[in-house]
């Protein structure tokens, strides 16, 4: 399995919005500057972001972006299903139809894995991602 650019990018643009946590808000132009993203695909991905509760958008004077919620009580599983929807690594398991699914052995097992893969990403919070940035950063400088 392999995240869209557009999944991958919404993690580095919500890591990036988790570092003005507590420092105010921050503008899609500001975010898309830190993370060297072009700005209308920035723009594209607060959108998501926002419609699934993760961003808040507050508009006027010192308005900008800010978490909808704390950076711990965010997933990298709540940044994925907010661009790509549900984690599944299969279309059968979301009804699409299969060509031998009258005869699938396998299908009645996806949706554990599907779960299990969920689950890791739902164990990564937004916090350890931060972090994680925020040391690697360092260790490039030192």
């Amino acid at each position: 399995m392999r995240l869209s650019n557009l999944a991958d990018y919404a993690v580095v643009t919500m890591g990036a919005a988790a570092r003005h946590c507590g420092a105010g808000r921050v503008s899609a132009a500001e975010l898309a500057a830190e993370t060297g993203l072009p700005a209308p695909t920035v723009q594209k991905i607060v959108s998501k972001l926002a419609a699934a509760g993760l961003l808040r958008s507050i508009r006027g004077a010192g308005g900008g972006l800010q978490l909808a919620r704390p950076a711990a009580a965010i997933t990298l599983a709540d940044i994925v299903e907010a661009v790509e929807g549900p984690i599944a690594l299969t279309a059968c398991v979301e009804g699409i139809d299969c060509a031998i699914d009258h005869d699938c052995s396998v299908r009645p097992h996806w949706p554990v894995v599907n779960e299990a893969l969920r689950g890791a990403l739902a164990g990564i919070s937004l916090t350890q991602l931060s972090a994680r940035a925020d040391a690697s950063a360092h260790r490039e400088m030192a």
